[in-house]
């Protein structure tokens, strides 16, 4: 397992509306790996952040299409800050 902490990540449930982040790991068992794949979320994936309160239901463009993650699931996707807002 690589170390963490040689690079800036963050949770996806913290990301903000309008910030365009890559998936670096799923925290959870298989059925929420599962889940997240069906989804388009896998290791590598990159996602725009649409819509996100900080609380109630996380809003987000995966691979050309809007998917909603509860805030659970959001807390257990660990990403990285692509750099450019788009």
């Amino acid at each position: 397992m690589e170390n963490l902490t040689e690079f800036p990540a963050d949770l996806l449930a913290d990301v903000s509306a309008e910030r365009s982040v890559r998936v670096r790991q799923l925290h959870g068992g298989k059925d929420f790996a599962s889940r997240m794949a069906a989804l388009g979320l896998i290791e590598g994936a990159e996602i725009k952040v649409i819509q996100n309160y900080k609380h109630g239901p996380l809003i987000a463009m995966v691979c050309g299409s809007r998917v909603s993650l509860g805030r659970g699931e959001a807390a257990k996707v660990l990403v990285e800050n692509l750099g450019d807002e788009q």
